[in-house]
């Protein structure tokens, strides 16, 4: 399903995607062109709505019977995720990752593209436009950046894990009180930024893991798979793999090795 022509067509759908409808807005949007979803800090743009557009019609146009399960669709229309885990292969497409940060005029901001089929990851694209990088993980062949393998080694031995988790501004108390688990000796926690430049900063070996409190699909496809052939690991605090179509033990985690891997969710549990 998967050649070197789809790849390419994929490159060029996201590239032209940002090129002709996030990037020329970015540090240029309107008051109106902002809008609040579930509260002040979960925001979309038009560049996002656009954006997803944009994408929605190129991907399907590149694999015909595809479908497209993308965070904008769902929440116009939720029965959209049910496609998750269907026999049609799904395109998971977040097109700004870091709404928050692309509003600001920050460049932290990402698009993220997966490919899946049933509860498997085949392909995943993560394109940050205001820095030049793209990474690429192609399932059982490796991760690259900017065409340049990347793997995520392990971290330093002895030195304090820097991990990244769920932003206090969309975690519950409980949730709170559950991630402050990694408030300990040995452990360097953060409040993560895009979700998708953070698996990134892990396949890289740039952060040595992640703590996730939400499992929306389009958020987590692409990193993960990235991280898996990067060399890193995954799992929910079950121990169990991250399931795309929900139902997963929270929080779970991504780190560079799998004994990172266990040793942030021993902290979790």
């Amino acid at each position: 399903m998967i050649d070197d022509e789809l790849l390419t067509g994929v490159e060029e759908a996201v590239r032209k995607a940002a090129a002709a409808e996030i990037m020329p807005r970015w540090r240029q949007l309107a008051a109106h062109e902002v809008t609040e979803k579930s509260g002040p800090h979960d925001l979309v743009t038009i560049a996002d709505r656009r954006a997803e557009e944009h994408l929605t019609g190129a991907l399907t146009a590149l694999l015909p019977g595809s479908v497209v399960v993308g965070e904008e669709a769902v929440h116009d229309n939720p029965a959209v995720y049910r496609a998750l885990g269907g026999e049609a292969p799904v395109w998971i497409v977040d097109p700004v990752d870091g709404t928050r940060q692309f509003v600001h005029g920050d460049p932290g901001f990402c698009t993220l593209v997966a490919l899946a089929r049933g509860d498997e990851l085949l392909a995943s694209w993560t394109y940050a436009p205001a820095r030049e990088e793209l990474a690429v993980a192609l399932r059982g062949e490796g991760a690259r950046l900017n065409g340049e393998e990347i793997r995520s080694g392990s971290p330093v031995p002895d030195a304090p894990l820097e991990v990244a988790h769920s932003h206090p501004d969309f975690t519950t108390d409980a949730q709170k009180r559950t991630l402050e688990g990694l408030h300990t000796q040995g452990i360097r926690p953060r409040p993560c930024g895009s979700a998708g430049l953070e698996y990134l900063n892990v396949a890289r070996g740039a952060l040595d893991a992640v703590a996730f409190t939400w499992e929306n699909a389009w958020d987590h496809a692409a990193g993960l798979l990235l991280v898996a052939e990067a060399g890193g690991g995954h799992a929910t605090l079950e121990g169990k793999p991250f399931r795309l179509a929900g139902g997963n033990a929270l929080p779970f985690t991504a780190a560079r090795d799998a004994l990172t891997v266990r040793r942030i969710l021993s902290l979790l549990a």
